[in-house]
């Protein structure tokens, strides 16, 4: 069979000789995944200047992700990465080296956002966390150990996490993933089968194997909101801790409610809003002020600074009971 012969079948069937396998709906889902989402994921190097032990100055340096989620210079990262730093410094995949500029940083949540001095970038696309399913797959783009545009996959292992963060205050609503992450993978995004980002990678647990976790991106994108105007996160605080919480359908039948979830309430702090408003351990919060909470995450983004000095109405589940408390937050510091 001659050259000609062959090209003719080849053309025939579609593809040359030289091209790639088809690839499975896996494999393909985090290829298109790499080539849409990695071109806006940066590697992030800092500069700090801490004290020793005598007092003398010293300048260390650091090193996570970032990806930009607007083409004008916007990246998001987490607050670890850039907190406290005397410079920052962003390089994208296609050798793009800049400097950038710090918005603000929330340590609550772990999030920062950054600008560097560049217009055209290619810009990640923001998804949903709240409609996610435990089992679906996620991928994570970063660059641990100054390997960039490292990808690993897995899977949703879990949600409604929660984990310290470094001001005491505990980062709630995580996604927990198997998708490995390593030391400089921290602030790179976690994306779907659809190339859209869920999540913000931001911790593991030293010494476990495939215990990662990310924050959620509908929190992510409440607090670049509150970045981008403010500089920080300004907060309504209530004074509880809870979790994320099922209701049953015969408990939504007795109390009249159409809500499947709500927040299951942990510990109640002394002095607090929460505690005069009369909210015990072991409650259900399904409302505030009249819009539903499914969540932890949603009740944290309810209490902005909006809420602060305000008197709100709260919506409890105690037992088999449906009860109606006021209660007005204070700011949080």
């Amino acid at each position: 069979m001659d050259e000609a012969h062959l090209e003719a079948v080849a053309d025939r069937d579609g593809k040359g000789a030289n091209d790639p396998a088809p690839l499975d709906a896996y494999s393909q889902a985090v290829v298109d995944a790499v080539a849409r989402v990695g071109p806006s994921v940066g590697a992030i190097s800092v500069r700090r200047r801490l004290a020793d032990r005598t007092g003398k100055m010293h300048e260390v340096s650091g090193a996570g992700s970032g990806f930009a989620f607007t083409p004008d210079g916007f990246v998001l990262t987490n607050s670890h990465v850039v907190h406290g730093a005397s410079s920052v410094h962003v390089v994208f995949p296609d050798g793009t080296e800049l400097d950038a500029d710090p918005i603000g940083d929330d340590p609550t949540t772990d999030l920062a956002v950054v600008r560097v001095g560049a217009s055209g970038l290619a810009a990640a696309r923001l998804g949903r966390s709240g409609t996610l399913r435990v089992g679906q797959l996620a991928i994570a783009i970063g660059n641990p150990f100054g390997f960039e545009n490292t990808v690993t996959a897995g899977v949703i292992s879990a949600l409604g996490r929660s984990l310290p963060a470094r001001d005491g205050n505990p980062i709630e609503d995580l996604i927990q993933t198997d998708a490995a992450l390593n030391p400089g993978n921290s602030g790179g995004p976690l994306v779907n089968s659809a190339s859209e980002v869920i999540g913000v990678n931001t911790a593991i647990i030293p010494g476990a194997q495939a215990l990662c976790f990310a924050v959620g991106v509908d929190t992510a994108q409440w607090v670049v909101t509150q970045l981008l105007a403010h500089g920080r996160v300004r907060r309504a605080f209530i004074g509880l801790t809870g979790m994320t919480a099922t209701l049953p359908r015969l408990l939504q039948r007795v109390i009249g409610v159409d809500q499947a979830h709500g927040v299951r309430v942990g510990d109640v702090a002394p002095d607090s809003p929460a505690r005069t408003a009369g909210i015990e351990p072991g409650d259900l919060v399904i409302g505030l002020d009249g819009v539903a909470v499914s969540s932890i995450g949603e009740l944290r983004r309810l209490l902005d600074h909006s809420r602060i000095g305000r008197v709100c109405a709260v919506r409890v589940v105690r037992g088999a009971h449906l009860l109606h408390r006021v209660i007005t937050p204070r700011e949080q510091r």
